[in-house]
């Protein structure tokens, strides 16, 4: 099979559903002649036109409703926040219209948006620009949250939400863009609400999503050939749906439970997964839950520093260690 980028599988994604569909346009900040800050819509205004790809001003919230509005008149926007660290500015269009309009009119009118931002840390921008903020959105009834881990699920899930009539907040790792991988040719969907396993194990389960899953792949198979350690990954996928049905089944056979999440600690997206595992599989559980997050500092621009306060390989080995042996 093929290998794609990250950020090509993404490109790929719209251009099939623009392609099949003529009322999907996109717009953001530089995404028309400059391509995007991350380069995925680099090519598409040459290829669909100004009409269907529109630079706007510097304002998330006029982008959030304009996109929310072209929507409730019969078109399928896909909006770009340039970094999630400036979601803040469209959270009323997306938390207080899009994400409830189909209630408030009786399910009259469906809000079929997406909100494409990368997150995340690891490039050294600093503490406004390199923020993981999905658990913000988790807790907004009517709101559907995407964090693909690899190229194929970058595709796959993208296409999902551009046909999905519910508003989709889209979350890709800034790092992630670059990765190459293995994609399918032509048009498939990746389901929201099923979880991948990601790496088999017997020990523990470390529960993970986006960037986070190939750093928790590489520290497993680094514990099983340094100490005969087992552990099975699971890729999220979405976070809302979220597939514990999966994360049950794997916590239960393994009587472990690890999670790793970049955002931060305090009341993230880990917080959110280990308490629905207290209340599926307490009674399985073999050891305490552990989890692996970001500080609850603002991420620095030092690249040293960075490393401290972002999820490692190194702390996700060491704390399944830990678990594993407790």
């Amino acid at each position: 099979m093929r290998k794609l980028s990250y950020a090509k599988a993404l490109r790929e994604a719209l251009c099939i559903e623009m392609d099949r569909d003529e009322r999907v346009i996109l717009l953001g900040e530089d995404i028309a002649a400059y391509g995007g800050s991350f380069k995925v819509t680099d090519g598409l205004l040459a290829q669909y036109g100004a009409e269907r790809v529109r630079d706007t001003p510097i304002s998330e919230n006029t982008i959030v409703g304009l996109a929310t509005g072209a929507a409730l008149m019969g078109l399928r926007p896909v909006a770009e926040i340039m970094f999630m660290d400036f979601i803040g500015l469209a959270v009323d269009q997306i938390v207080n219209h899009a994400a409830k309009f189909h209630y408030m009119y009786g399910g009259q009118k469906a809000v079929p948006i997406v909100v494409r931002t990368p997150a995340g840390g690891g490039r050294g921008y600093g503490p406004t620009h390199s923020q993981s903020l999905e658990a913000w959105f988790m807790h907004s009834p009517g709101l559907k949250v995407a964090c693909p881990a690899t190229p194929a699920d970058a595709k796959g899930l993208l296409l999902s939400a551009m046909r999905d009539d519910n508003p989709v907040l889209f979350v890709e790792n800034k790092l992630l863009y670059g990765v190459q991988d293995e994609v399918p040719e032509g048009d498939y969907t990746v389901p929201f609400g099923q979880a991948r396993i990601a790496r088999e194990g017997t020990d523990l389960t470390i529960v993970t999503y986006s960037r986070m899953v190939g750093e928790s792949v590489v520290a497993a198979d680094a514990l099983e050939q340094q100490h005969g350690i087992s552990a099975a990954v699971i890729d999220l996928r979405t976070l809302c749906p979220l597939d514990m049905d999966t994360v049950t089944e794997s916590v239960s056979a393994t009587g472990r439970c690890l999670i790793v999440a970049e955002d931060y600690q305090t009341a993230g997206v880990a917080a959110e997964i280990g308490f629905q595992v207290i209340e599926r599989a307490f009674e399985y559980l073999d050891a305490p839950l552990r989890r692996v997050c970001g500080l609850d500092v603002p991420i620095p621009c030092a690249r040293g520093l960075e490393e401290i306060v972002l999820p490692t390989r190194s702390r996700i080995a060491t704390a399944a260690f830990e678990l594993a042996t407790f």
